[in-house]
């Protein structure tokens, strides 16, 4: 039977990503592209990649998910699951409305790869944040052990398939190398 304490975190969930949503579309983020379909793409340098639900890019946020799983085991580890999920979600949610802001879609047009980025559509940003929340979960699940094998896995697979990853991002981002942009824009 569902109580007021199992219900409450799906509750904050769905209240945050209303919010997330508001906000976005606040910033100029549409709903959705006028682009032919709605759940997937799986080409990461095409038009359709960050405007549909789910991009190889997703794959990325089933990592942050992984790392989030594990930072929360160990910070607060006594924390009902439920409710580091809450924060893990709560983590992606400001992650989603900082990336899509336009200064960093700027950054992200002039240090990286994505130089057509125009920034999220809403309805990706939800994506990611329910890849995020898959993430946390198979983590969870999985333990630490294997939630390691699994963020190591996706890195190499996302490397091979489509020359980036969380990683690639993250040194993108914070310290560009010309290199690693040329090498990527060769897909």
């Amino acid at each position: 039977m569902l109580n007021k304490k199992s219900i409450a975190p799906a509750v904050v969930i769905a209240l945050m990503l209303l919010v997330t949503a508001l906000v976005q579309r606040s910033e100029g983020r549409l709903w959705k592209c006028a682009c032919p379909g709605f759940l997937w793409t799986s080409d990461a340098w095409g038009p359709q990649t960050s405007q549909l639900f789910l991009d190889p890019y997703s794959f990325t946020h089933i990592l942050h998910g992984v790392i989030f799983a594990g930072l929360l085991a160990l910070l607060v580890r006594h924390m009902l699951t439920r409710w580091r999920l809450v924060m893990a979600i709560a983590t992606e949610c400001t992650w989603e409305m900082i990336e899509n802001s336009n200064a960093v879609i700027q950054h992200y047009r002039q240090a990286t790869a994505a130089l057509g980025y125009n920034g999220d559509t809403i309805l990706n940003s939800l994506g990611d944040i329910f890849c995020c929340g898959i993430g946390f979960l198979l983590a969870t699940k999985l333990g630490w052990r294997w939630g390691v094998a699994l963020f190591v896995s996706v890195e190499l697979m996302l490397t091979l398939w489509i020359r980036d990853s969380l990683l690639l991002e993250i040194l993108m981002l914070v310290h560009p190398i010309d290199a690693v942009k040329n090498w990527q824009m060769a897909h």
